[in-house]
């Protein structure tokens, strides 16, 4: 409860005290090496500097400017009053008239249930099975009609060897034949009696290996630790292995067992004995055979088209459908228009310019200035120039092995000697001790964001490493 109050406390004072700027570069995204017992804080590296002597130009340069008025004299002089010009005149074209023929309507071809006036357009369905049958419509001429013929399926009448009875046999069956007599009989084999005998137990004790000693990076819970910007402390600590004492029970002496022999056990019974064995007698039934006529398809029906003048096929086998391809011829007109002989034109007539004489002034020199130049002024000035950005890395912070009383003592009284006021040495992480730590690290320009070896080096606080 004390920790957590405490590190509440430090990550106020860091609030106040402490922060990262948006330019900030993070280089921590690799832990570092490290043995066990060493923790490490992510800490801000100050940008670096470094002062340059320049030239600053403080009174740019200038001129000095005295004008003066132009001079001029009277003159006579011709001038032009009127540019010359032209007059354009239009002369209109001339027309005649030509005739040209021009398609009004293409010719176009349709296959149509007939070549009567009217008749209905043939449907894609019947046109698709015409072509499936090996019409060809593309070749087809206008005014040629075609029928659809059914031709029936074929059969033919066969006669065919079948099965009527399979081969097979009879069985005849002479029973066994039995006689009456004495015989010993065994009832019970000799056999064994196995005994268990009972295994004895003692009771012994073993450690045993439950997690060996192992090396980790764990998040800092030390105060101390948490004396940064992020929050992020990441310490190398050596986890002892761990055992534990178990009780067993073992085996003193084996379970083992003891063999009793247990005699055969006989009786005389009377008993039928086989004089003849059961018989069978065998014998086979030829298979029979016969004759049966069927009928077999031979050609399936089909639909094919032939043209209305081809008679080679019955009128019966038609199916009622037809197509014709029916064209209708291109459709032209004859049309007068009007044509231009001769375009139209202009004609151009040139007009003269225009002259006058004037009395004018000439200027004899024209207004000007006289510039005096002034030259520039500058001084030599020194500027703090940025060479490296501020960074986070990982740094070597203070440990809980480490962080005694006595060393939080001495870096509070170095603080203080440094002229930055810690408080009392009182061996406690407070407040002003943060306050003063980090006010110590911006002013020598040292990493921030935790109490590092280079801060306590820097302070000549000696800490056992």
């Amino acid at each position: 409860m004390k920790a957590t109050s405490l590190a509440v406390a430090i990550a106020a004072v860091l609030t106040t005290t402490t922060g990262f700027a948006a330019s900030v570069v993070d280089t921590t995204e690799t832990l570092p090496e490290a043995q066990a017992g060493e923790c490490f804080a992510k800490v801000v590296i100050p940008a670096k500097y470094e002062t340059q002597t320049v030239d600053l130009e403080v009174k740019q340069a200038s001129e000095k400017i005295n004008p003066f008025a132009a001079t001029f004299q009277a003159s006579t002089e011709r001038i032009q009053v009127k540019e010359a010009s032209t007059k354009i005149i239009p002369v209109a074209a001339t027309y005649g008239t030509a005739t040209e023929t021009i398609e009004v309507r293409p010719a176009t071809k349709e296959w149509k249930a007939s070549l009567k006036s009217g008749a209905q357009p043939a449907s894609t369905a019947l046109l698709a099975a015409a072509k499936a049958a090996g019409l060809n419509l593309e070749t087809t001429e206008v005014g040629v009609c075609y029928h659809e013929h059914f031709i029936p399926a074929k059969y033919k009448t066969e006669t065919v060897d079948v099965l009527l009875s399979e081969a097979s046999e009879t069985i005849d069956v002479t029973p066994a034949v039995y006689a009456w007599g004495e015989e010993t009989v065994l009832v019970k084999e000799a056999s064994t009696k196995i005994v268990a005998v009972p295994a004895t137990y003692k009771t012994e004790t073993e450690k045993v290996l439950v997690e060996p000693e192992k090396v980790v990076w764990k998040k800092g819970q030390d105060l101390v630790d948490r004396i940064n910007t992020t929050g992020e402390i990441m310490c190398k600590v050596k986890i002892p292995a761990v055992y534990k004492t178990i009780s067993k029970r073992v085996v003193d002496t084996a379970a083992t067992t003891k063999t009793i022999e247990i005699p055969a056990k006989y009786v005389t019974k009377k008993i039928q004995k086989l004089v003849t064995a059961a018989q069978e007698k065998r014998s086979p039934i030829a298979e029979k055979r016969g004759t049966v006529t069927k009928t077999v398809l031979v050609t399936e029906p089909s639909f094919t088209w032939h043209e209305i003048h081809d008679k080679t096929m019955s009128g019966a086998s038609r199916t009622g459908h037809q197509i014709c391809l029916v064209g209708k011829p291109a459709k032209y007109e004859t049309v007068t228009r009007k044509i231009v002989k001769t375009a139209a034109t202009t004609k151009v007539i040139q007009i003269p310019a225009v002259f006058k004489d004037v009395k004018i002034q000439k200027i004899l020199q024209a207004a000007g200035d006289d510039r005096i130049k002034i030259a520039s002024v500058s001084e030599t000035v020194q500027k703090r120039v940025k060479v490296a950005d501020e960074r986070l890395e990982w740094r070597r912070v203070l440990c809980r092995t480490n962080m005694t009383s006595g060393v939080v003592g001495s870096i509070q009284k170095a603080l203080s000697a440094a002229g930055f006021d810690a408080g009392a040495a009182d061996g406690q992480i407070g407040r002003g001790t943060l306050q003063a730590l980090d006010a110590y690290q911006r002013d020598k320009g040292l990493n921030r964001g935790g109490l590092t070896y280079e801060t306590i080096k820097s302070l000549g606080v000696d800490v056992t490493i």
